[in-house]
């Protein structure tokens, strides 16, 4: 019997069951237990209170979070100024119970390189009201002292020169009676920091590309004063500009006027400006106002605003805004206009064309091949190739569907997950090398199915035969996920920002590319010509085919030990042999079927309980030494960060970036062609380019975030940049003179 085709239900199944455990796995870890505080390498968050009157309707009550920063790390204001993400807060409280808005303190001016962000550092706490209607019922107290019980889930992003975004889940027994003033000195200073309303508006009119601030009835102990300005509208004004041409204030009386630069990539043209102002550090006095607050009326005309260029942010703030985007669902570098028809339709043909290519990459080769296989058995039968081609084509663009459809979902709910995300998690690919195996096994002629498997799921394979055609195609998306090709990576990195249903028509186009050429040459007469008769030629060929199963088995195998290290992919080998010796003993007959088979089938069983573990368990890589900075005397590739970045660009260094990973076979055909060849590495050392290499075979959510904000949600992905410029991103398959063109004009 030729390959049996109804065999890939049974093995699908297999594979869907294993895969569900690492999709539940991919969702983000919260990063704290039920409790008053959290605690991470960055910060310290406590969930506080103050009742000095106890829990009553119309009695003041405030709740905060307080947050500890370890020394050089910050995190912002509700305008984060050019980078960042303000801290956000959900609570869970008793019906009749409700929230005001947080009393934000005023923030301090924060230089980022050539940026300015806009936060807090040292200790601050963000104090918010509770307002406790006539509708609280309090709870009874079975012995005890009656609390309301407060629930808190918070997200912040903590910065130094990289940004981690963080978050905890909070709780809290507030008591109802007496006074809770045990953190009272905490929320004076808070609330004293919150800024003052100014009785008068003020005023700002837009002239040109500068903005004109006037603020009427300061008081007297801020006349006089060189006062910080702090917009609540983000993205206006260009936060770095402190003085010079650029921004100038003076005073007359109680009035204070400034001049300040319009961004250049301004996105907002409000009509009402919510304005702060706050009395430099060295004059501010305890106990006294700090900071004063106005909501002022525009004049004038906008200027026209430019798009929002994320190409000229540094990698180490694109990889913050957007790992706080997937975590926290609300990035500001997200809140972009929808693209427009043209841009959509192209990204649809990239889509398409990246689908077609998909064929010609390696890792699709041996299911295409027992397609073709497939397709000569039905030589002359124009019917059936033309209902095998659609049931194909049908499970090609269904899988994509549901693999993108899952990939958006598990992104929405805060997973960094990108394409091949599957291939990150190790029972995925023992899974995958177990069913390469059978099908090799199989090909190899080891068995037959009709001799393995009962009499009634045989017969379904010719009552359904176009099952298999559609499984087939199922089984083409799962093995072709970890490849990336050309036009492909723009196409579902743009896919990532659109709505879900414009998304999903990328997936859809995608997936129509790949099926294209067998759909074709189903309703073409002329290609089932090209193809010889059906003959003894088949059986050579089906055993032929069972080498590149194989050989896609030991590529599987190592991209296991780079996750599980040697002994995961040792004990897969041994557990890849014993299943071998099971499939083998159900082919024999009588009782020594029976008795050779169980007893193998029991050595198997006791062999995984026993060191089956090692195959799921995550190996961390070893760590490259960091201290050397010289590329070529010691190691030429340094392990990627957004931090290592940011030195590098600091000491005038230019970066190219191999975003890679195990399971890519066009990043490993890459890595040893292109990136290999010896006058590439000499342009590279003859520029000084450090090298720096982003390892995404495991599940790393900071490497996520890099691909994100460069555009792209898979691998490869190629990087070159020089400090001050914007990042040059090359071609999935790349060629050695588009690296030397690229290096040369640096």
């Amino acid at each position: 019997m030729i390959f049996p085709r109804i065999q890939f239900a049974t093995l699908l199944i297999a594979t869907a069951a294993a895969s569900m455990p690492a999709l539940a796995q991919s969702t983000p870890e919260l990063a704290s237990k039920p409790g008053a505080v959290v605690t991470t390498p960055h910060v310290r968050a406590e969930l506080v209170a103050h009742a000095p009157d106890g829990v009553t309707p119309g009695a003041p009550v405030w709740v905060g979070l307080q947050i500890a920063h370890q020394p050089e790390w910050h995190t912002y204001w509700k305008n984060a100024g050019d980078s960042g993400l303000p801290t956000e807060m959900t609570w869970t409280l008793p019906a009749g119970v409700s929230t005001g808005e947080i009393a934000w303190p005023a923030p301090k001016k924060i230089p980022v390189g050539s940026l300015a962000n806009y936060g807090y550092e040292n200790t601050v706490l963000l104090p918010v009201p509770l307002e406790v209607s006539t509708l609280y019922k309090p709870p009874v107290a079975l012995g005890g002292t009656p609390a309301m019980d407060i629930q808190l889930k918070a997200s912040w992003l903590v910065c130094r020169k990289e940004c981690i975004p963080e978050e905890g889940t909070f709780t809290l027994a507030l008591p109802l009676q007496g006074s809770t003033a045990l953190h009272k000195a905490e929320f004076d200073t808070a609330l004293a920091a919150r800024p003052q309303p100014l009785a008068r508006p003020g005023a700002v009119e837009v002239d040109g590309h500068s903005l004109k601030v006037r603020l009427e009835g300061l008081p007297a102990a801020a006349q006089g004063k060189t006062l910080e300005f702090f917009p609540e509208t983000p993205e206006v004004i260009r936060t770095a500009a402190v003085s010079g041409k650029d921004w100038t204030q003076s005073w007359q009386g109680d009035t204070w006027t400034a001049t300040m630069p319009l961004a250049d990539q301004r996105s907002a043209s409000p009509t009402v400006m919510p304005v702060v102002v706050t009395l430099p550090e060295a004059d501010r006095q305890a106990g006294q106002p700090i900071a004063w607050r106005a909501e002022a009326p525009v004049s004038g005309a906008w200027p026209a605003a430019a798009a929002p260029r994320a190409a000229e942010v540094s990698p180490a703030l694109q990889a913050a805004l957007a790992a706080n985007a997937a975590n926290a669902g609300a990035a500001k570098a997200a809140e972009l206009p929808a693209p427009s028809s043209t841009t959509f339709m192209a990204a649809l043909l990239g889509a398409l064309l990246g689908g077609l290519l998909l064929n010609l990459m390696p890792c699709v080769f041996p299911i295409l091949a027992i397609k073709v296989l497939g397709f000569a058995r039905q030589a002359g039968n124009a019917s059936a190739h033309r209902k095998a081609g659609l049931a194909y084509t049908g499970g090609v663009m269904l899988s994509f569907l549901a693999l993108g459809g899952g990939m958006l979902a598990l992104r929405a709910a805060g997973a960094g997950l990108g394409w091949g995300f599957q291939l990150q998690s190790p029972g995925v690919v023992a899974a995958l090398a177990a069913l390469f195996t059978l099908i090799g096994l199989n090909l190899a002629g080891v068995f037959e199915f009709g001799r393995a498997a009962p009499s009634s799921v045989c017969s379904a394979q010719a009552r359904h035969p176009l099952a298999n055609d559609f499984l087939s195609g199922v089984l083409a998306v799962v093995i072709a996920s970890p490849c990336s090709a050309p036009f492909m990576g723009a196409s579902l990195g743009f896919a990532i920002g659109l709505p879900a249903a414009q998304a999903l028509l990328l997936f859809v186009a995608l997936g129509f590319g790949l099926a294209l050429p067998y759909l074709v040459a189903g309703f073409v007469p002329a290609v089932a010509y090209l193809l010889p008769k059906p003959g003894p030629w088949m059986g050579t060929l089906r055993r032929l085919l069972a080498f590149p199963m194989f050989a896609t088995v030991a590529w599987l195998v190592w991209v296991l030990g780079q996750q599980s290290g040697i002994d995961g992919a040792g004990t897969l080998l041994a557990l890849l042999v014993c299943m071998a010796a099971v499939v083998w003993a159900l082919t024999l007959r009588g009782r020594t079927r029976l008795v050779i088979a169980g007893v193998l089938i029991a050595f198997t069983a006791v062999l995984t309980a026993a060191i089956g573990r090692n195959v799921l368990q995550v190996v961390e890589p070893a760590k490259l030494a960091s201290a050397a900075t010289k590329d070529g005397a010691g190691q030429r590739w340094q392990p990627w960060s957004a931090e290592r970045v940011a030195q590098l660009s600091d000491a005038g260094r230019p970066v190219f970036i191999d975003f890679t990973a195990a399971w890519c076979v066009t990043c490993q055909y890459n890595k040893k062609s292109t990136l290999s060849d010896e006058q590439v590495l000499a342009d590279f050392d003859a520029k000084k380019v450090a090298m720096l290499r982003a390892d995404w075979t495991r599940r790393d959510p900071a490497i996520t975030a890099a691909l994100t904000a460069l555009g792209r949600s898979g691998v490869p992905v190629y990087v070159l940049q020089a400090p001050g410029k914007p990042p040059v991103v090359l071609t999935e398959i790349l060629g050695k003179d588009e690296v030397r063109a690229a290096i040369a004009a640096l």
